[in-house]
């Protein structure tokens, strides 16, 4: 019996869900102890119900990590990002439900695009996709105001200057335009910082200013466009970077690994309430699993899919890349998700009474029985020998 396909391990790419899918696009490995970019040519699907990956190809923007992506009227957005000649910002989607996922390049009809940057992040609303800070380069005479863009001391060239910024740029996908609203009482300049929204709020969560790595918390308005420092009425999560955040339920976000002030791989997870304003450490399975630079999307119930990332230090290692699919329970199942889920798992034991459920049921539960199924191909953290004829070697990730 053949193999079922699985994505390979990876650390810096992209991942959207539409509640149906989990879509995986780029990042970067290591062969040989030399950084490469996956290959760019490969969009893979997660099906969230049974579990099972494909892979499917179409026109294709260039090979990166630390790209921004989103989904927009079923369509996947990505932007910037690092490719063999440093930071980007190139705009590519990809129409997610044309079977020939034929990848195009974005090209505006009015407005300024935003520096080169990776490792920024994204909200959506209302056909708007607003990108906020990230680490790229900018030439001396671009860099107008110092308290937006933070130069990296470590890294410039001539007149080009690289740094962190907390710059606020927005694309209406309706319009094909770019604009750069005016934002107050804006947070430190970041990268690799984690975010998430709800309604017409956008949350950003910790990251690297300069030498250091926080937990701090902003809100912004999506609509005014005004920035709030929400300050945690308890304990917060230790400072860090490469972490997610991702929205559960109207009035609470989950936080998920990173890396420490001492550059520590961490595998807590954490609830926020924003209503009390206050953290709650959460007990899960997935203890003995560090991630960083990995992704995380919601899935069916409040779930939350974790895919990827390096459960190593990148900068030292460069070798812990990982492929496994972890799912975080946020919220209790209703009684359906638990009845079929319960079936699904003793699938032998109700093969009879299977095959007597009302198609749409039935078919459901199988689906659920191959998510379960114990012979399924296992995911791996690790590193893998590849044929890096493929590939286009990485630069350096700050």
């Amino acid at each position: 019996m053949s193999e079922e396909p699985v994505a390979r391990e990876r650390s810096g790419h992209t991942a959207a869900a539409d509640g149906q899918f989990l879509y995986v696009w780029g990042g970067y490995v290591s062969v040989a102890d030399h950084e490469v970019f996956l290959p760019n040519d490969e969009l893979w699907l997660y099906d969230l119900e049974n579990g099972l990956w494909r892979d499917v190809c179409g026109t294709v923007p260039p090979a990166m990590s630390g790209t921004c992506g989103c989904i927009v009227n079923e369509e996947l957005y990505i932007f910037g990002g690092c490719c063999d000649d440093g930071q980007t910002n190139e705009h590519y989607s990809v129409n997610l439900q044309d079977e020939r996922f034929s990848w195009r390049r974005v090209t505006p009809r009015s407005g300024s695009l935003p520096s080169p940057r990776d490792k920024l992040s994204c909200w959506v609303h209302e056909g708007r996709i607003i990108y906020f800070g990230g680490y790229g380069h900018k030439l001396l005479s671009e860099i107008t105001d110092p308290k937006s863009f933070i130069v990296d001391e470590a890294s410039w060239a001539e007149d080009i200057f690289w740094g962190w910024n907390n710059e606020v740029h927005e694309f209406d996908t309706e319009r094909s335009r770019w604009t750069e609203p005016q934002t107050f009482v804006t947070p430190a300049p970041r990268a690799a910082h984690a975010s998430a929204s709800i309604g017409s709020k956008g949350y950003v969560c910790g990251g690297r200013i300069r030498e250091t790595r926080t937990s701090d918390m902003f809100c912004l308005d999506l609509n005014s466009w005004t920035w709030s420092e929400i300050v945690s009425s308890t304990a917060a999560p230790l400072g860090r970077s490469w972490h997610t955040l991702t929205a559960v339920s109207d009035t609470s976000l989950f936080l998920f690994g990173g890396l420490s002030v001492d550059c520590r791989p961490m595998s807590d997870g954490w609830i926020f309430n924003l209503e009390s304003k206050g953290w709650t450490e959460m007990e899960h399975q997935n203890k003995d699993k560090p991630r960083l630079w990995h992704s995380a999307c919601q899935g069916r119930d409040s779930d939350v899919i974790v895919f990827g990332g390096s459960h190593d230090y990148i900068l030292l290692v460069d070798k812990g890349h990982c492929n496994d699919a972890l799912v975080f329970q946020t919220q209790p199942y209703p009684l359906m998700r638990l009845c079929q889920d319960f079936i699904a798992s003793h699938a032998s034991m109700f093969q009879s009474q299977i095959l007597c459920l009302p198609p749409k049921l039935r078919n459901a539960v199988q689906k659920r029985t191959i998510f379960f199924r114990p012979s399924r191909k296992s995911q791996n953290c690790g590193h893998q020998k590849l044929n890096s004829s493929r590939w286009i070697s990485a630069n350096s990730k700050k």
